[in-house]
Order: C-alpha cells, then structure tokens, then sequence
C-alpha cells in the first residue's frame, strides 16, 4: 500500500503495518486508521494518520526508559482492543525546542493488538503518571543504576 505523508514523502508500507483506532486518537477522533512506521534506530517509531499526510506522532517504547511503568488495562479496553495475549505498548514522545527537553506521555499510552491490527490511545484513570516524564532524566537514572 502506498500512502504520502508530510515527513517522508510517499512510503510503501504492508498491511501488517496497518491499524484501526475505532474511536480515532483523542484529539483527532476522525483519524481511525494508522500506520506504525517503525524507526531506523533505537526504541521510536512512528504513528502515521493513513488519511491525513500531516498528521503523525513520534511514539517510544516507554518500558525503554521507565524499566518500572505498569498499568492495569481494563477489561472494556481488553475486549475493545479483541486482546488475547499478544500486546504492544508505546507512548507519545512530545520534543519542544530541543531534543532534551523531549517527554513521554505515561499517562495516555498507545495499546495495539498485533494479531488483530486494533488500537487505542488509553488515559489511565486513578493514575500517578502524567504526560510529561522526561525522557533523558529517564536514560540518566537508568544508566546510573546500571553501573552501581
């Protein structure tokens, strides 16, 4: 499937790579259908509107960065998502001015079903997390403790 976008130009992605967001992203509750364009290198990939070129989100794996992040999906999410075992979780990266200054979404991560190409932005209810967690205080803490 070809599809353009705004970042990279026109990309010829399969259908695995495609997923349907039944209520669309909060925020943009039009958009259902998207692409997960993953990255070159390291823990990032993409979140490609399939119908809006100029709509994409820098997603991370946020398990990369906060080795501890847990949450309790819910049921209706569960049977929402057709979820079985197979999951994948990642968050919306959010860079302002510089790339330090780059924070992850914790409190509203993307949840995909591999198997049945479903997903859902998911806001944790009763949660400790926020949107803003830094993302390279994230990597500093856990390379010290690394080398402890």
């Amino acid at each position: 499937m070809i599809i353009e976008t705004l970042t990279w130009g026109t990309l010829d992605i399969n259908e695995d790579q495609v997923y349907h967001f039944s209520k669309g992203i909060p925020g943009f509750e039009e958009e259902t259908e998207f692409a997960v364009i993953i990255g070159e290198e390291g823990p990032f990939s993409y979140l490609q509107s399939l119908n809006n070129q100029s709509l994409s989100f820098l997603l991370s794996d946020p398990f990369v960065f906060y080795p501890a992040y847990e949450f309790q999906l819910p049921e209706s999410d569960k049977e929402e998502l057709e979820l079985e075992d197979d999951v994948i979780v990642c968050c919306i990266v959010t860079i302002k001015d510089e790339l330090e200054q780059a924070t992850l979404n914790l409190l509203a991560p993307i949840v995909l079903n591999p198997v049945k190409h479903t997903g859902k932005q998911v806001v944790l209810h009763k949660s400790s997390y926020g949107t803003k967690h830094r993302l390279w205080n994230a990597v500093e803490e856990v390379l010290q403790k690394g080398g402890e």
